[in-house]
């Protein structure tokens, strides 16, 4: 029997779910709005039938390419309400009985990768479903197999979408970030490089190493061929430094086997969260969940 895999990106869940539901604290006095959210959105889609699920948290904002690039993002400026309800999301989920990933080293996105390139592999999966709309893990897309799910927007992308989104194939993503830019993780890109350069350029020439040095020997159909080339040409070392940046791990330590993902219903310590945070119909829901879990097995 072939199964689905769940990737969720528990950071963006997070930050999604902090400035869209109003305040609350537990019974500690700890704001866990947030918290209450995304574990509700986790549970609903193990009630519509999701039964391997994994969710990568940015435990630590900061990462490893802090290091490679002093501008990269930070946990400046995020409120911290925000910032503190991490370590209890992680708790959180682990009681419910979901795979958590709290990145240190590494960031949320790179055990997404790992995990998505690790489960792929597998013959019993039938596809992988990576939860986020961050254009970074649109270079894990493959064909139809591993896909990009926007659960707000209820978006699904295969690699027809990616192409569609960005004019260029997954594995030129971070080629294509390189050179635009992302001001989210807190790269500029190359001046004159815009979207429609960059999915031109990168649509005849997938990598940055297969642009030709000489802009006369470019496409017709690139314009501005000779400024482009300049742009790139004398800052290379930037644009393998950005392109290193947008480029995933995919040596995360993740899970053995993709069975170690399947969901097997709340702990026995789950009852005294949900009691803490105040949200008794998330352990309710969770057991009739496993219930009915067990009734279809």
């Amino acid at each position: 029997m072939q199964v689905d895999v769940h990737l969720i990106d528990g950071t963006y869940e997070l930050f999604r779910h902090f400035f869209a539901l109003p305040a609350a604290t537990d019974l500690n006095g700890r704001e866990v709005g947030a918290v209450r959210g995304v574990l509700n959105s986790v549970l609903s889609m193990i009630e519509r039938g999701a039964t391997h699920i994994g969710v990568a948290t940015d435990h630590v904002v900061e990462s490893f390419r802090n290091d490679l690039y002093p501008g990269y993002k930070t946990s400046e400026g995020v409120p911290p309400e925000l910032l503190a309800q991490f370590p209890i999301l992680e708790e959180a989920l682990e009681a419910m009985g979901v795979v958590v990933w709290p990145m240190v080293k590494y960031e949320a996105d790179d055990a997404l990768a790992s995990a998505a390139d690790k489960a792929a592999k597998d013959d019993h999966v039938r596809q992988v479903v990576i939860c986020t709309p961050d254009k970074d893990l649109s270079q894990c897309v493959v064909g139809t197999r591993v896909v990009q799910l926007d659960r707000r927007r209820d978006i699904l992308r295969d690699e027809a979408g990616v192409v569609a989104k960005f004019g260029v194939k997954p594995e030129s993503i971070p080629d294509y970030l390189a050179v635009v830019g992302d001001s989210a993780d807190g790269y500029p890109g190359l001046p004159g490089w815009g979207a429609k350069a960059a999915s031109l350029t990168l649509s005849k020439y997938p990598h940055l190493e297969s642009i030709p040095k000489d802009w006369r020997e470019w496409h017709p159909s690139i314009r501005k061929a000779r400024l482009l080339s300049e742009s790139l040409f004398n800052a290379w070392s930037d644009a393998l430094l950005f392109r290193t940046l947008a480029t995933l791990r995919l040596d995360v330590p993740v899970f053995d086997t993709v069975e170690d993902l399947r969901w097997k219903g709340p702990d026995p310590n789950f009852e005294e969260f949900c009691r803490r945070i105040k949200s008794r119909d998330l352990l309710r829901r969770a057991s009739s969940a496993k219930l009915k879990r067990s009734q279809d097995e």
